[in-house]
């Protein structure tokens, strides 16, 4: 049986529940302060007066930052491109002259303990002048408000669509529209945000333990912002305890934590505490859909538009406007919609700011849409699931291509089978025995009903990751990959995929990530969805035999060189096919070739360089390949207290590329949690880690309050 897709136990797991991950908040460095952050308690307010003399009084208190002291630094920058002019609205490290949030950062104290660190914090006088707020993103912008002392109501309006929307909607046999509203998520993760930071005067040099997510582009943040070459700041390895997208953006104290260990010469150390990070860390999904359907005699979609206002809180953060750009990419979903128009307002609140949050975009349009056609079914007196089937694109009309694009990248649904899906999931879930137990509950009185909801996810957008695999003289290997861990498994996946490829144990293959001295300039990591975009890496980045096995040169075609199965001799392949080897001696004719090492590209117009061990294969960008899931759910509601029970739930998952896609050579990743097999379709029904048979989810996961729809 082949090692990718087989269940395993997962290796980070040999550490983890034995007690011996090392966590950010393991990280103590000799001599080493620690910081504390003094926040906001107003959510909007002006900054007459900040008085820190008690707090410098203090013994033990070795330094006290405010905002006029970091007056010469530019506001937090956005990672995410966009067409929209943003630089207003970046949020500073400290606050100067108002604050926008409660919990924004006004000050920090750095001490010799953290109990010293949190008093001293308590002695800084603030004296604020009030100001009016602004918490309704809608009313602010549609009463067309004017600025509050300099305070923008709307950052960005977005705009997307397609087709002939006003002839659909008056030539409609019925128009349905409706008004539905998400609530403010936050992720609440079981670690805290934390970072260390140590500086070396001698070398200057700056190590940082605790980025998670995307270390590569907050060390290339922070060398903007501290003027220090790149190669001089070290992200190093640590476990993290979760993040749900809102852990490990670049956020205040990722530079404040590395901008005093600089300015002191003594390690700083910040663990943020649970208060703070609620107010402090991104929230997301605050969304008023006022959305409408045309359809016609028979019911079939003619068109959609959506009008969305997306709270963003105080400020824009690294994120800049992709969860509004994703909600509105993603709104049509797997139905057939021959017109469409979308619009987003992004609001500016007195609220702490948003970001990414599991699924960001997707679960916002996916509620919207959904409710919509339930909605619909029952106005058009018709069945919510026919409703579903007369529109669900079919597997002739595929691959279909929308003239809209987020992330830069077109939304193309590729192949799939959006009914089949239906079909299965329903027979799957027994959905017909959750309606008809629904009937008799609510015949005795009970508020319970029944949902269902049609999921479509974009995944694989890549590959753009770096990969080198390593093979010392003991045959011990080693994965060194740009993305980072977030709990997700991936030092478990990434082992699987090389294993196959070097007939070794995955559990003999050590996978090293977050490591920036040793690959400096990956892509990070954006999530759940990271394996496919790096697969291709993996499983092109070594020989298909242990390097011990080798014959001889002549089994290592170098890049440009002569080799079995080469067209003709010193024909180049193009850098995308390029391939590399570990060389265990020198062939005849390659004087470049050193022993026990092989060269690694860099990418187009870069230098190439050697990397010790085996280094990998790369491969082009290919088409992402899109996820489809069909969600059920049979639940209640409690009269005392109007919050909904949810009784049970299934997903059924398939990816789209799942049809049609049988070529040989094809290099999707094999039992990974968005595909299976090359060109197999996953089973339908609820992912449990087992890759046959679906089952049944019991947990509680979600209430419905009114339209509103949010976690429990």
């Amino acid at each position: 049986m082949s090692v990718v897709g087989r269940r395993i136990g997962r290796l980070e797991d040999r550490r983890l529940l034995r007690g011996l991950g090392h966590f950010v908040d393991d990280v103590n460095r000799v001599g080493q302060l620690w910081m504390r952050v003094f926040r906001s308690p107003h959510a909007h307010a002006r900054i007459k007066n900040v008085r820190t003399d008690e707090v410098l009084a203090l013994p033990g208190v070795e330094a006290v930052l405010t905002g006029e002291d970091l007056a010469w630094t530019r506001p937090i920058p956005i990672r995410t491109r966009t067409k929209h002019q943003l630089d207003d609205f970046l949020q500073p490290v400290l606050a100067r002259d108002r604050v926008r949030y409660v919990g924004e950062p006004i000050a920090v104290v750095l001490a010799e303990d953290p109990y010293l660190a949190e008093d001293a914090v308590e002695l800084i006088r603030v004296e604020y002048e009030e100001l009016p707020v602004v918490l309704d993103a809608r009313s602010a912008i549609e009463a067309d408000a004017s600025p509050v002392d300099g305070f923008e109501s709307e950052a960005a309006t977005l705009r997307m669509g397609y087709g002939d929307v006003e002839t659909a909607f008056h030539d409609a046999a019925c128009v349905v529209e409706i008004e539905v509203k998400i609530g403010r998520h936050s992720g609440v993760p079981l670690e805290t945000r934390g970072l260390v930071a140590e500086y070396d005067a001698g070398s200057d040099h700056l190590t940082i333990w605790g980025a998670t997510k995307v270390p590569h582009f907050n060390r290339r943040v922070l060398s903007q912002m501290l003027g220090m070459p790149l190669n001089r700041i070290s992200m190093k390895k640590s476990d993290a305890g979760g993040g749900f997208g809102v852990r490990g953006e670049f956020y205040p104290e990722d530079f404040l934590v590395p901008y005093l260990a600089r300015e002191t010469g003594r390690p700083v150390k910040w663990i943020e505490d649970r208060a703070e990070n609620l107010v402090a860390a991104n929230h997301s999904r605050e969304q008023v859909h006022r959305i409408g359907a045309a359809f016609d005699e028979e019911h079939r979609l003619l068109g959609l538009r959506d009008e969305v206002w997306h709270d963003n809180g105080a400020y824009i953060r690294t994120h800049g406007v992709i969860v509004p750009d994703l909600t509105l990419a993603m709104l049509p979903g797997p139905y057939r919609v021959p017109a469409y128009e979308g619009t987003a307002h992004v609001a500016l609140t007195n609220k702490t700011p948003c970001g990414t949050y599991r699924g960001p975009g997707r679960y916002e349009s996916t509620f919207a849409r959904e409710h919509l056609l339930d909605v619909a079914a029952a106005r058009l007196g018709i069945d919510r699931l026919e409703l579903r089937r007369i529109n669900l694109l079919e597997t002739s009309e595929l691959p279909h291509t929308r003239p809209l694009s987020t992330l830069d990248t077109d939304v193309v649904l590729d192949a799939g089978d959006y009914e089949g899906l239906l079909d299965k999931a329903i027979a799957r879930s027994g959905f017909d025995e959750w309606e008809k137990e629904a009937r008799e509950l609510r015949a005795g009185e009970r508020l319970v009903g029944t949902g269902v909801g049609y999921f479509l996810e974009k995944s694989g957008t890549g590959p753009y990751e770096e990969a080198i695999v390593e093979v010392d003289p003991t045959g011990s290997v080693r994965v060194i990959t740009g993305g980072a861990s977030l709990g997700q498994g991936i030092e478990t996946v990434l082992a699987q995929i090389a294993a196959e490829q070097l007939s070794v144990p995955p559990e003999e293959i050590e996978v090293v990530h977050t490591e920036t001295d040793l690959l400096p300039l990956p892509g990070g990591d954006s999530g759940r969805l990271r394996a496919p975009q790096r697969s291709g890496r993996r499983r092109g980045a070594g020989p298909r035999r242990p390097p011990h096995l080798l014959r001889g040169p002549h089994d290592l075609p170098l890049w440009g060189a002569p080799g079995p199965g080469r067209d003709r001799p010193g024909d180049r392949r193009s850098r995308d096919q390029t391939l590399f080897y570990c060389l265990r001696g020198r062939p005849r004719g390659q004087p470049h070739a050193r022993r026990g090492s092989a060269y690694r590209w860099g990418g187009a117009g870069s230098r190439g360089s050697f990397a010790r061990g085996v280094p990998l294969r790369r491969f082009g960008a290919t088409p992402r390949r899109d996820l489809y899931r069909l969600h059920g759910t049979d639940g209640g509601r409690s009269p005392p207290c109007g919050d909904a029970r949810v009784r049970r739930r299934a997903v059924t998952r398939q990816p789209s590329g799942a049809q049609g896609s049988r070529r040989r050579g094809d290099r999707r990743v094999r039992g990974s949690r968005s595909q299976r097999g090359r060109g197999r379709a996953r089973n339908a029904g609820l992912y449990n880690g087992s890759p046959r048979e679906p089952q049944q989810d019991t947990r509680p996961s979600a209430r419905v309050e009114g339209s509103r729809f949010c976690h429990s």
